[in-house]
């Protein structure tokens, strides 16, 4: 395993966790640090049936009520988390790419809109409830991406269109 600095999170990250997410309409929380490699295999192999899966393919930060996980997913030649998809892995199979990097995701988040109802397949994303100090974090770390969370999925499921096919081809 890497050092434990590597389960710290980068300070965009850090700086919007910190904040509560007890608002109406959004169901995350926040882990302290990343899941380690160890646990996020444990939790993969778990998830998918697939015994070959490793920690490696996911980073995870959080979770739902339900233990849905909210990761990044290192798909990009560049390993730094911030700049890969955020990705949400849901307790009863619910899947999605919710946004395009920690950037957007910081914009979805100021946007009242968490992982699980970003990726949620009962409907739509729903209406924004603007959130005065995720807006300050995003504004601080994120200042040019700027968009509704119905612009940050958008964007994300158009990059990423397969997610759902690569996760399923995973699953024993």
């Amino acid at each position: 395993m890497k050092p434990a600095e590597d389960l710290r999170f980068p300070p965009a990250l850090a700086a919007a966790l910190a904040v509560r997410f007890d608002h109406v309409g959004v169901d995350f929380e926040p882990f302290p640090t990343f899941l380690s490699p160890g646990e996020t295999t444990e939790w993969l192999r778990s998830w998918t049936g697939n015994e070959q899966l490793t920690g490696e393919d996911f980073r995870v930060f959080g979770q739902d009520g339900t233990g849905g996980y909210a990761a990044f997913w290192p798909v990009r030649p560049d390993p730094a988390p911030e700049n890969q998809p955020v990705v949400f892995l849901g307790s009863e199979g619910e899947t999605g790419v919710v946004a395009r990097d920690l950037g957007s995701f910081l914009w979805l988040l100021a946007d009242g809109v968490g992982p699980w109802e970003a990726a949620n397949p009962y409907g739509p994303v729903p209406s924004p409830h603007p959130h005065p100090e995720l807006t300050a974090v995003a504004e601080r770390y994120a200042p040019g991406l700027r968009a509704p969370a119905t612009t940050v999925t958008e964007r994300a499921a158009r990059e990423f269109p397969d997610f759902d096919d690569v996760i399923t081809k995973l699953c024993r």
